[in-house]
């Protein structure tokens, strides 16, 4: 995919306070957090060296490229994005959940794969504040970690191990068969945005 989608090949999810775009190749690459006005967390949609992403998709062997579609899940606002290939057809389902008064929104995308296996590949990269601001990293357990920007912290969480590298990202991949479902990234955000 292009290192920047046309917005038709976006799907969209939000929480009535902020949304993010989601490329058909199961990338964030825009989100403001923790509301519409906020500096942005992903933004490789207008810089993509600098602005920041999560990327969760399917990785298959020997560089094959999967057939991707997106869709919502009936009378939802679940955005559905699923890869197809020969050893099999796998989806992750993206969504956030509706702030309350005092909790912060929760960002999920979980991974489910409906015939064969399917490897899944996680990197999260976060830029915030348009790619202008600098973050601190810091793991808080053997499958959390928490991104410190300017204002906002992004709490992640995966089932299972991941890698923390110097360059302030975390990836993770795990192979997935049918009749399981795995949430391999969870993402809140805390603190305050003036």
């Amino acid at each position: 995919m292009s290192a920047y989608p046309a917005i038709a090949d976006h799907g969209m999810v939000g929480d009535l306070q902020t949304a993010a775009l989601v490329s058909s190749d199961g990338t964030i690459d825009w989100w403001c957090t923790p509301r519409f006005d906020s500096p942005s967390v992903f933004a490789s949609l207008l810089d993509s060296e600098r602005g920041g992403y999560c990327r969760l998709a399917a990785h298959l062997p020997g560089g094959q490229e999967p057939v991707v579609r997106q869709l919502y899940l009936s009378d939802t606002a679940v955005l559905v994005t699923r890869f197809m290939a020969p050893g099999g057809v796998g989806e992750v389902a993206d969504f956030m959940t509706p702030l309350t008064t005092g909790t912060p929104t929760d960002r999920h995308r979980l991974v489910r794969v409906v015939r064969g296996s399917m490897d899944f590949r996680l990197t999260c990269r976060p830029r915030f504040d348009y790619g202008r601001a600098s973050h601190a990293l810091e793991r808080t357990g053997e499958a959390a970690a928490v991104f410190h920007g300017p204002g906002t912290d992004l709490h992640l969480q995966v089932t299972g191990p991941f890698v923390l590298h110097p360059a302030s990202r975390a990836c993770a991949q795990r192979a997935v068969s049918a009749g399981r479902d795995e949430q391999l990234d969870r993402a809140e955000r805390g603190g305050t945005d003036g």
